[in-house]
């Protein structure tokens, strides 16, 4: 880290209070929450988008193990194909 103390916090503080006043800093801060708020939403989203990519990734890769054609066809359809297949190797 930069190596900044509670005195040196205080003093930037304090200086940025002197030049903008205490209204805009406040409206800085919201803003600025509001942006990390967005930034955790997006990133937590792109998360889950990259998770369920990986899980259809597989189900494809087990479906074509299994010898079923997954091209043009949802992954509904070929969890159904698979479950169909299961049922009749039994």
């Amino acid at each position: 880290m930069i190596g900044l103390g509670w005195p040196e916090l205080i003093l930037i503080i304090v200086i940025l209070i002197l030049l903008f006043g205490g209204s805009r800093i406040r409206d800085v801060a919201k803003g600025l929450g509001e942006a990390v708020r967005e930034f955790k939403k997006a990133s937590s989203e792109s998360e889950k988008t990259s998770e369920k990519k990986s899980e259809n990734e597989a189900i494809i890769e087990a479906a074509k193990k299994m010898g079923i054609d997954t091209e043009g066809k949802s992954i509904k359809e070929i969890l159904n194909e698979m479950s169909k297949k299961a049922e009749k190797g039994k």
